[in-house]
């Protein structure tokens, strides 16, 4: 995975939940969401986008999760990010 435009947020050791799991995927050698190390790194932050992610994606709504999820990975794909 190429590294991201700010380092020391790359670099920075987390040490809650987005931490360990950006430890477990390293060590695994899996790719893994780069927006984890802003989650790691501020997760004081980064609860309430965490919060709201999660209410869009899998909230109520007319449209299922998977249809959600494709909406996803398709804009990303677009916009030539990982997803």
């Amino acid at each position: 995975m190429d590294p991201m435009f700010l380092k020391g947020i790359e670099a920075y050791e987390g040490t809650g939940h987005y931490g360990e799991l950006i430890r477990r995927a390293r060590e695994a050698g899996r790719p893994f969401p780069r927006i984890w190390h802003l989650f790691a790194f501020k997760p004081k932050v980064t609860n309430a986008l965490s919060e709201f992610t999660q209410e869009v994606m899998r909230g109520p709504s007319p449209l299922s999760a998977g249809m959600r999820e494709l909406i996803a990975a398709f804009t990303s794909r677009g916009n030539f990010c990982l997803f």
